[in-house]
């Protein structure tokens, strides 16, 4: 039972004792940019090492890490589509000027999901339902499109327009081919990578839900869309909570639990590696603490999708103030991504699926008389020649089958008997193919956020976070149980000796040993070591459990490893 809201609560005690607060506040803050302190920026770097044990270290036979720049070019987001439809619909009061992310307005005063409705359908709304302005009353102007793409100049050319990165993905899709060499050829490959990315929202709220700035932790997972089978769907187990997108079409708010297989055997899930993924996703969060009754995955509505997807699942998570939330998504992106570098860029993607055995097949192909078309054109032939190879053999037998002495290949006017069709046998190897991908795609701040809706409590008038232990900031606190030398002195060897182990650890002597425990407990710290008078006696200490508020005493000897053993979960307190 709380006595006031949860989330104000958490908000003071991260200003407070160091775990975030508003960016620049000292000039009135920024919406949606947020500073982590010493204790959200451990926090945050543990949650990232969970995310790449999950994702990367346990899967190094399949996935790779990569670091991309955050600046991007126009043309790469030109290509992705980001530059088109990388927007969100706003709108202005006429009154005050005040401007509003035009679906949310609605969303939040006539109570309907307005997300992905296209500019005239919320235009049509916000004129029949009367919506005003919420801050002054005044009426509001047209529905239009903003970016959300934060721009800036490469260099000093004002021309040479860039953007800063909204997802890390378009780096790692660049760079397939480098990756996939080194890689050794071989698919289904998956490529990692943690950083920074920037969206320029139009109002956000919610604090640490939805910022302008955060760190994005992504793997693009390339595999053969001829044979998208995944051979590790066996480590998958238990069960997948999904609303799909029929479900909420019919008004069904409430996930079913499905096995995995029948997920996809009925093609609820459309290709094994999105539920591979999602697996892991749920495993992920669960051991951040989250219980699996509260999350489950929800299928986008075909209105929803980015533009690039075919499929997106979004994982969501249950917290105090807002309910559901969104901590990853899940998009089955096709070969989209390739192909539009590929188009744009003019750089091939394909990679070459080698057959096991070489197939023998009959093929048309088109001969070109090079020594005729070179004295006929002389130094435009190898325009000439070019313009020929660029047709389909198809279309080249149609011109060819005409009565006319010559054919027309663009401006070119070439005699028919500069080209000929051939049928040829030959033994073809393999082919080349342009790889489907599949993004699980997780936010590192929303996430930190959740963790500590997730972990805190009160006990009376006691706050308890009760972080997992393996995410904890501080993992030891170590205390004299009154300010003596003799105890101080044997204390600080204690904590000098965690701190070589590698672990954090506070050393605190000030107040109480009551109020030095409260300390600890409000930040999560789930163990902590005091030094008394009896330790002097027989060189033993007290353990104290943070959730349990369990002590033991142990030898002195032994504190390291006791202490190693407990944060591993390998030891109880009991």
């Amino acid at each position: 039972m709380y006595v006031g809201d949860k989330y104000d609560k958490i908000v003071e005690l991260a200003r407070r004792r160091g775990f975030f607060w508003p960016s620049y506040e000292v000039y009135g803050g920024v919406a949606g940019l947020y500073d982590l302190g010493p204790l959200g920026t451990l926090l945050k770097n543990r949650i990232v090492d969970k995310w790449r044990e999950w994702f990367v270290r346990r899967h190094q036979d399949l996935v790779v890490e990569v670091e991309t720049p955050i600046i991007t070019p126009h043309k790469v987001l030109e290509a992705s589509g980001h530059v088109k439809h990388f927007t969100d619909p706003i709108v202005e009061c006429l009154k005050c000027g005040r401007r509003f992310r035009a679906d949310q307005l609605v969303e939040e005063r006539l109570n309907i999901k307005a997300e992905g409705m296209g500019v005239d359908e919320i235009g049509r709304i916000i004129s029949e339902e009367g919506v005003k302005c919420p801050v002054c009353g005044g009426d509001l102007s047209n529905v239009r499109l903003f970016s959300l793409l934060f721009t800036t100049t490469i260099g000093p050319y004002s021309h040479d327009i860039g953007y800063l990165r909204p997802e890390s993905a378009q780096g790692m899709f660049t760079s397939f081919k480098r990756v996939y060499e080194a890689f050794r050829e071989r698919l289904p490959i998956g490529i990692a990578q943690i950083g920074k990315v920037a969206r320029n929202e139009i109002s956000p709220r919610q604090g640490m839900v939805r910022l302008r700035e955060f760190t994005i932790m992504e793997v693009e997972f390339f595999f053969d869309p001829e044979n998208p089978s995944c051979e590790v769907l066996g480590r998958c187990y238990g069960k997948l909570r999904l609303l799909t997108a029929d479900a909420r079409i019919k008004g069904v708010d409430k996930p079913l639990e499905l096995e995995v297989m029948e997920a996809l055997e009925n093609g609820v899930i459309k290709t094994p590696w999105t539920a591979y993924w999602m697996c892991v996703a749920r495993n992920f969060i669960s051991d951040l603490g989250i219980p699996e009754n509260q999350m489950y995955f929800e299928e986008k509505l075909p209105n929803e999708k980015a533009h690039y997807s075919a499929q997106t699942f979004d994982q969501l998570v249950r917290v105090s103030r807002w309910g559901w939330i969104e901590v990853s998504g899940h998009a089955y992106r096709t070969d989209y991504d390739l192909s539009m570098h590929m188009r744009y860029s003019g750089q091939d993607f394909r990679v070459f699926k080698r057959y096991e055995e070489p197939l023998t097949v009959k093929t048309q192909k088109v001969v070109i008389n090079k020594a005729l078309i070179g004295r006929i054109f002389k130094e435009r032939s190898s325009n000439v020649i070019n313009a020929i190879s660029s047709l389909d053999v198809n279309t080249l037998r149609t011109l060819l089958t005409s009565d006319e002495e010559y054919v027309r290949v663009e401006e070119y006017l070439i005699p028919k008997n500069a080209i000929t069709i051939q049928e040829v046998t030959e033994k073809i190897s393999g082919k080349h193919i342009i790889p489907h991908v599949v993004e699980p795609s997780f936010g590192a701040e929303r996430i930190l956020f959740v963790v500590l809706d997730n972990s805190y409590s009160e006990e009376g008038d006691r706050v308890v976070l009760r972080l997992p232990r393996s995410l904890a900031p501080i993992q030891v606190a170590v205390y004299p149980l009154v300010n003596d030398e003799a105890l101080e002195v044997r204390a600080k060897q204690i904590y000098e000796e965690l701190v070589n182990k590698g672990l954090y650890v506070v050393y605190d002597d000030s107040g109480s040993i009551g109020r030095r425990y409260a300390r600890a407990d409000e930040v999560g710290v789930p163990i902590a070591v005091t030094v008394d008078y009896q330790t002097l006696e027989d060189s033993t200490v007290t353990l104290r459990d943070r959730d349990s508020r369990t002590q033991i005493r142990v030898r002195r000897d032994e504190v390291a490893i006791k202490i190693l053993s407990f944060l591993a979960n390998s030891l109880n307190i009991t």
